[in-house]
């Protein structure tokens, strides 16, 4: 596409940037990495995010970053976006707000919020969004998952609480011969069950994280857990805000961060990444015939320049698109920590080839 110099007002900063996709045109397609901007004119503000369809509408919920180095910190909440057709954006506003600094609850200003994911509970007619949460001040030590409900997909969200996904729960993959709790197992590096057990009385440690909705409406928390080694999948209760106590590890020791989930043609596929904090690293993918496994790895499933970085981003959502057959997106972020709220989306077509999914980068594409 033709370039040319912009000015937009991101946060509170004037600032010169390259080309910006949607400036006051409507859209009809992808260029991954550009800014895109709103219906206000405004770059999406929406990291880390989720996707639901809801009334012939997508609903876009992602953290809502501000400036500088301290946009890595929740200082606003979630930010909402809606629209018809995937390309143009309507800003819904922000939809869950984060407590005011010097409250002391778990949803305090400045703690970290990341990865909200929106699903709908046909049960309770609610919408319910879980999202990682680390407590203000204590780093990555908390590792909870945060969950809130609202009667209205644009919120108001209320927040319900947080928690460590089934403490005192053994999963489904121990045997009962290994099922001894230990909490001074943190030295302990010879038991391959070294954070399991550790973590057993108070619960599992949950980071990057996705939910994902099985055709029989079953929800299933996705997390990366034991210090990032080992990646846990845990059924949530019928009305999706807890867990029923049924949950299994997967990719055993394998470091696996930005967690995604989707279905097709009845098999189960993965894509995440490796951990290496903010730098870029190469997708991986597996597949599996239930969502317990077992999960047969698969690499990286990005071709092309860039595909040893995942083009430069990070995995956050795999869409299956409404009323398109076998259409699917690949959804990552490219972060930017120094300014958060400079931060990019790559949006690309996951094509199925060589037995698995496939990812090419594309500098504008449409469907």
């Amino acid at each position: 596409m033709k370039r040319k110099m912009s000015v937009l007002l991101i946060g509170v900063c004037l600032v010169s940037m390259p080309y910006s996709y949607g400036q006051g045109k409507k859209l009809h397609s992808f260029t991954p990495k550009e800014l895109w901007l709103d219906n206000n004119g405004v770059h999406i503000n929406a990291h880390g995010g989720g996707f639901l369809f809801d009334k012939g509408k997508y609903y876009w919920f992602g953290e809502h970053k501000v400036e500088g180095a301290q946009g890595n910190k929740a200082h606003v909440g979630v930010h909402c976006y809606s629209s018809t057709d995937l390309y143009n954006w309507r800003d819904e506003g922000i939809v869950f707000t984060v407590d005011k600094e010097g409250s002391g609850s778990d949803i305090e200003k400045g703690c970290v919020l990341e990865r909200p994911k929106v699903v709908y509970n046909v049960k309770t007619k609610k919408y319910v969004m879980w999202f990682h949460l680390e407590l203000k001040d204590q780093g990555y030590k908390s590792a909870r998952a945060g969950v809130a409900v609202s009667d209205n997909i644009t919120g108001p969200f209320n927040f319900i609480r947080s928690m460590r996904p089934n403490p005192g729960k053994w999963p489904m993959d121990i045997m009962e011969a290994d099922r001894s709790p230990d909490s001074n197992m943190e030295d302990n590096k010879e038991d391959p069950l070294q954070f399991l057990k550790r973590d057993f009385e108070k619960g599992q440690m949950t980071r990057d994280m996705t939910i994902f909705m099985d055709d029989d409406n079953k929800a299933y928390h996705i997390y990366s857990s034991e210090e990032n080694g080992t990646t846990q999948i845990a059924e949530l209760t019928d009305d999706y805000l807890s867990y029923t106590g049924k949950y299994k590890r997967v990719f055993l020791k394998r470091y696996m961060e930005a967690p995604t989930l989707f279905k097709r043609n009845g098999k189960y596929y993965f894509i995440g990444s490796g951990c290496t904090g903010w730098k870029p690293n190469a997708a991986r993918s597996a597949v599996a015939a239930s969502i317990w496994g077992p999960w047969k790895e698969l690499g990286n499933p990005c071709r092309g320049a860039d595909s040893e970085i995942t083009f430069g981003g990070q995995s956050t959502y795999v869409l299956k698109v409404h009323n398109k057959p076998d259409l699917y997106i690949f959804m990552a972020d490219v972060w930017r920590p120094e300014n958060a709220i400079d931060g990019r989306y790559i949006w690309l077509p996951v094509t199925f080839g060589e037995d698995r999914p496939l990812i090419f980068w594309e500098n504008e594409w449409s469907y």
